[in-house]
């Protein structure tokens, strides 16, 4: 901001309040916002003065600030710092230059002791009491956050920006958080509070001769004692540290599965790992890789079990990329995909791979309920087949099964019944054999085919083996089609 409109600003404010607030022991920042001097260019300046206010006054830690609008702070090696504003901003810009985000915009968020927050509200009290009669005083304070931020922002757009593009502040995905602390905060808010329920009772009327009001003048003299008290002298800045993050974002699609030794998401018991992979791993571990994230989180519409291929147009999953250093175009989104794909073991393949938003979560758990799956099982009977076999298990439709929570999941399972439908069903022979075929069926979701097959020891029923009126077991099974036409179709 140049030097004459600062001047100006200066120049317009009243210089007793200006004189009264500064021998409170405010800052030039805290004394601009306390009379509610707006623009970010006022605070971004770093030659922001009073000319009446002497410049050792200055050097001290401001009483209501703490020291945070003066960029006075201690480190986490507890070494003591007295910056300017574009000191701050370039620390925060190296450390994003080391961590090699990649970003157009930025949101800055801050955190400050609550004391602070406080003592606004005080000296707000104050000055209204003692300066609100002025007329041509306004009275309106600024937040210490929006101080400090009109203060950065403006020097990390400069430091951020490109020569190809601009780093504008918005609302974004990406952010950089300023905390601060105190490590007396919590207890000059218990006195902070104490205080302003004592001038509280004062002004209501409460004293010691019953039916006596204060005056004016001691009313005023009170509230510029609670201020005073409040605004005491502080030798010890606020510890400061800086971080940056990016939101999570989904990619969504939907996966296939060809290996009957692959689990959904990765499985450990007793530190020995089952199945040769996962489709969690295989998945995320290349989108964390391609985006240079923290982490990921894996969710799918369902599941199958480890030796169950997920064929057909596959089923619908989410990956959450959390931190990402990198958001992929659309056309790095494609070659995730290929890579994914042309992977030498060809476990698990991917169709439709794309950035979706956070609503694609609501919509595939929508569709979790609603959805069937088709399935075919290969399944063997203890007699042979008969013609009328066929006809029976095809005229079942919407058939209600009873289902108790299977023994093989009740370890991790609570013990419920659950009424599930079949939708439709239908036997294929093999070749060369009387006692094996193949059941197609399409079911409601979360019904629990190897169940409906042997029965579980009576807990599922009815089950193939009870309709056939014999023995089933269950040698193979395989999803071949997950119907959710909301989502990633």
């Amino acid at each position: 901001m140049a030097e004459e409109e600062l001047e100006k600003v200066v120049e317009s404010l009243p210089s007793d309040v200006v004189n009264d607030l500064a021998s409170l022991g405010l800052c030039n920042r805290c004394i601009f916002r306390a009379l509610g001097v707006q623009g970010h260019r006022i605070y971004a300046s770093p030659s922001l003065f009073f000319p009446s206010i002497h410049h050792h006054q200055q050097q001290q830690l401001c009483t209501l600030c703490l020291g945070i609008l003066q960029f006075s702070f201690s480190d986490d090696s507890g070494i003591l710092h007295n910056k300017q504003n574009d000191d701050v901003a370039l620390l925060i810009a190296d450390m994003l230059k080391r961590q090699r985000y990649h970003f157009e915009s930025f949101s800055l968020e801050v955190s400050i002791p609550p004391i602070i927050l406080q003592n606004d509200n005080s000296l707000s009290s104050y000055i209204k009491t003692k300066y609100g009669s002025q007329q041509n005083f306004h009275v309106g304070c600024i937040s210490a956050k929006d101080a400090l931020k009109f203060s950065l922002v403006h020097p990390l757009q400069n430091l951020l920006k490109s020569s190809l593009q601009e780093c504008k502040s918005s609302a974004s995905s990406f952010r950089i958080r300023l905390t601060y602390t105190h490590s007396k905060a919590s207890k000059g808010a218990e006195n902070c509070s104490d205080t302003a329920q004592g001038c509280k009772r004062r002004k209501t009327g409460e004293s010691n001769l019953v039916g006596e009001k204060p005056s004016n003048s001691s009313l005023e003299n009170e509230t510029s004692d609670c201020c005073k008290f409040l605004l005491e002298t502080v030798n010890e800045p606020c510890h400061f540290t800086y971080t940056c993050y990016r939101t999570p974002f989904y990619f969504g699609g939907r996966y296939l599965k060809y290996s009957r030794n692959v689990s959904q998401t990765r499985w450990i018991i007793d530190d020995e790992r089952m199945g040769e992979a996962s489709v969690e791993e295989i998945i995320g571990g290349n989108i964390l890789q391609a985006c240079q994230a923290d982490s990921f989180k894996f969710h799918a519409a369902g599941r199958e079990d480890i030796d169950v291929r997920m064929l057909g147009p596959g089923r619908p999953f989410l990956v959450e990329v959390q931190n990402s250093r990198y958001v992929p175009s659309e056309l790095s989104v494609e070659d995730i995909e290929k890579l994914i794909n042309n992977m030498e073991n060809k476990l698990v393949r991917v169709k439709n791979l794309k950035l979706v938003g956070s609503q694609g979560w609501e919509l595939m758990r929508e569709g979790e309920a609603e959805k069937q799956k088709q399935y075919t099982a290969l399944v063997w009977i203890s007699r042979p087949l008969k013609d009328e076999d066929f006809q029976c298990v095809s005229s079942l439709n919407d058939l209600k099964v009873l289902q108790r929570t299977p023994i093989r999941v009740l370890h991790r399972r609570s013990p419920l019944e659950r009424e599930k439908i079949i939708h439709w069903m239908k036997m294929e022979t093999v070749a060369g054999s009387s006692q094996y075929f193949l059941l197609h069926l399409c079911t409601q979701a979360g019904t629990y085919i190897k169940e409906f097959v042997h029965g579980d020891l009576g807990r599922t029923h009815p089950s193939i083996g009870s309709i056939l009126g014999c023995r089933a077991e269950i040698l193979q099974l395989d999803v071949t089609d997950i119907k959710m036409e909301c989502f990633l179709t």
